[in-house]
């Protein structure tokens, strides 16, 4: 399939000074993003705040029109708030564990939902159980069915983790969990934007995002789906007058829509340059983005492990666009720096933020470069090329 990047680039004013490989991180915007914000940034300094909201409550609305077709849902199954851990916060604290119930998840578990489901087992004295890693160290989902049993509550996994390449095997997962009546949370935030999702086709119930890593979209924006029928079976953990009606002096009604796990004030012009993105990103078509991503992340590991002294470190059956690798002797902060000098952006994930899965490997840190489907092989090979001699003892 032909890609024209092109245009994207040429839609992306960032590609002109930077080699961006820190998409996991956040991406650059497409110049729509940034001039939809400006604009209406403008609007509210010549009307004011209330009345812009006003003014463009079309333009608001159609957010949840776009994220709703990206991801093959209703717009009433759609919230948006202020980030993706936000989102996924609201609904697995939405559920009401007791003594003994099981929360299964995976060792590629990021570190605010692991914390958080600590945090509710310690309250609850609800159980949290890791499922095993197959023998390609994506999720094993023969292990996942065989720990399943009446006193499991809910099934909490990461699609894509931040540490690493791999996809997991999301709808699977989901299969298992209809078969089971298990109610199944999905963190997707490193997966919306760059692989094509369907949130039928996967089967989760709930499924967390942000708006600024490959969606392309503001930072300080998320969006929750809530599949329609567990919406009024979760009620949000805080509430507010969007949130819920004060229909009496002692009484209050939830709203009925997805909503219900969003709060009042919200960043108008956020929330617009989100519904643009994914807009922009349905525009691409998805199975053209994820076709392009997934062959850029295979085309830089081939050059890194080619590299002297460099070991990629991803997993996974298949992969994705995150890229992750050490360098023999040298820390993988040095690495981000060296490549920084030259131009290249990169990030590094720490066992901090992935402590079932990186320390298990024996590593305390990787580089991590993300591409996206702007990027190019030569700023692929600037990246290899960049690269700090490997230091043996």
């Amino acid at each position: 399939m032909t890609f024209d990047f092109t245009r994207a680039r040429e839609e992306t004013p960032g590609c002109l000074r930077v080699a961006h490989l820190n998409n996991a991180g956040s991406a650059l915007p497409p110049a729509r993003v940034t001039d939809a914000m400006i604009d209406y940034l403008r609007v509210e300094a010549r009307m004011g705040g209330y009345e812009a909201a006003d003014a463009h409550a079309s333009r608001v609305e159609g957010t949840y029109d776009a994220v709703a077709a990206l991801i093959g849902a209703h717009r009433d199954e759609i919230a948006v708030v202020e980030n993706a851990t936000r989102a996924w916060d609201m609904a697995f604290y939405a559920f009401d564990f007791k003594p003994g119930d099981k929360i299964l998840t995976g060792r590629n578990e990021y570190a605010s939902n692991a914390i958080a489901h600590l945090q509710v087992a310690a309250r609850t004295g609800a159980v949290v159980e890791v499922v095993d890693d197959d023998a390609h160290g994506q999720l094993d989902v023969d292990d996942l069915r065989a720990r399943i049993d009446e006193r499991v509550k809910l099934i909490s996994i990461t699609h894509v983790p931040t540490q690493g390449g791999l996809i997991n095997p999301a709808a699977e997962v989901g299969r298992v969990a209809r078969e089971c009546e298990i109610p199944y949370l999905l963190d997707a935030c490193q997966s919306i934007g760059q692989l094509d999702i369907d949130v039928e086709e996967i089967g989760c119930d709930i499924l967390s995002a942000t708006g600024r890593k490959f969606l392309r979209g503001p930072r300080g924006t998320g969006f929750l789906y809530v599949r329609r029928a567990l919406i009024e079976k979760l009620e949000p953990p805080f509430l507010d007058l969007h949130a819920a009606a004060w229909t009496a002096p002692d009484a209050y009604e939830i709203r009925a829509d997805a909503r219900r796990f969003e709060n009042w004030e919200t960043n108008y012009a956020a929330k617009i340059g989100l519904g643009v993105a994914a807009a922009y990103a349905a525009e691409w078509g998805m199975k053209a983005v994820e076709e392009r991503v997934l062959t850029l992340g295979e085309t830089l590991r081939h050059l890194l492990a080619d590299h002297d002294g460099v070991t990629v470190r991803d997993l996974g059956r298949r992969r994705g666009g995150i890229v992750t690798f050490t360098v023999d002797g040298v820390s993988a902060d040095e690495v981000k720096q060296r490549l920084s000098l030259a131009g290249v952006n990169t990030s590094v994930s720490r066992a901090s933020s992935a402590r079932y899965d990186l320390p298990a490997r024996g590593l305390e840190e990787v580089v991590r470069a993300s591409v996206h489907y702007y990027n190019t092989e030569e700023e692929l090979g600037r990246l290899v090329e960049a690269l700090p001699k490997p230091r043996r003892s």
